[in-house]
């Protein structure tokens, strides 16, 4: 019986976390795209000379972000062949492209921390998101 109790309390645990990180990923929709395009920006901006390529960049791979964000494979899938086809044209490659990431990600993981460190509930559902976000990341880095 002591079994049955435990699974039953390990399922409503991944049941909790499972809505903590869905509570995550809908406040990052809400805040976190002028986070990203600014980070993402900057990360270009310092690999290639003219600012408005730098910034078309960025705005690619912002949607790219957004597509994760929100769970839209089509679109994270879609998005980021474009964003590598245009990496390509300028010079840059997926290293480049996982470098943003890196940056993007811990802006956002430092953010969380400063701004939700006094709710742990909020706080716990900001960081199994961005754990969901960067588990999604990595295969896409290697590909």
């Amino acid at each position: 019986m002591s079994e049955i109790r435990v699974a039953s309390r390990t399922l409503e645990d991944l049941a909790d976390m499972n809505s903590s990180a869905s509570d995550g990923l809908s406040g990052l929709l809400e805040w976190s795209e002028p986070v990203i395009f600014d980070r993402l920006r900057d990360a270009y901006a310092s690999r290639v000379s003219d600012a408005g390529i730098a910034w078309a960049l960025a705005r690619l791979h912002a949607r790219v972000w957004r597509g994760l964000i929100a769970g839209d494979v089509d679109k994270f899938e879609n998005s980021r062949r474009e964003l590598v086809a245009s990496l390509a044209t300028v010079g840059l490659t997926l290293d480049h492209l996982a470098d943003a990431d890196d940056q993007t990600m811990n802006e956002l993981l430092e953010i969380v921390i400063a701004r939700f460190r006094r709710s742990p509930r909020v706080s716990q559902g900001y960081h199994l998101a961005l754990m969901q976000l960067a588990s999604r990341l990595t295969p896409a880095k290697a590909a």
